[in-house]
């Protein structure tokens, strides 16, 4: 678990919520979905430079605040225009209610 950073508690996390992390000098939205499981997806939106974190948490998709392109949390997809480049997703593990985040970043044609 060493390559591992440690980003926030699981207590920190709201459900339906993404909360904007550093990982590596990378933005990171970490997201709790209604079911409770966790997701790390690049924060910066592929369409323009908006910050994915303040946007909304809809079932297994974050969408962009600004424009509504939604992406696939699970794969970075994006579901909808104006987008059209994934962003990056990454692993996830909590240990002891603590959210670790792994640096490497998986792209959907890598998953």
């Amino acid at each position: 678990m060493s390559d591992l950073v440690k980003v926030c508690s699981e207590s920190e996390l709201g459900e339906n919520e993404a909360l904007r992390v550093d990982v590596a000098g990378t933005a990171v939205a970490v997201v709790k979905d209604a079911a409770g499981a966790i997701f790390a997806i690049g924060d910066t939106c592929t369409h323009g430079d908006i910050s994915l974190s303040e946007g909304f948490v809809e079932g297994d998709t974050l969408e962009c605040w600004a424009h509504g392109s939604k992406f696939e949390l699970k794969t970075g997809k994006p579901l909808n225009f104006p987008a059209y480049e994934p962003v990056p997703v990454f692993a996830v593990s909590v240990v002891d209610g603590d959210v670790f985040v792994d640096p490497t970043p998986r792209t959907p044609e890598s998953l």
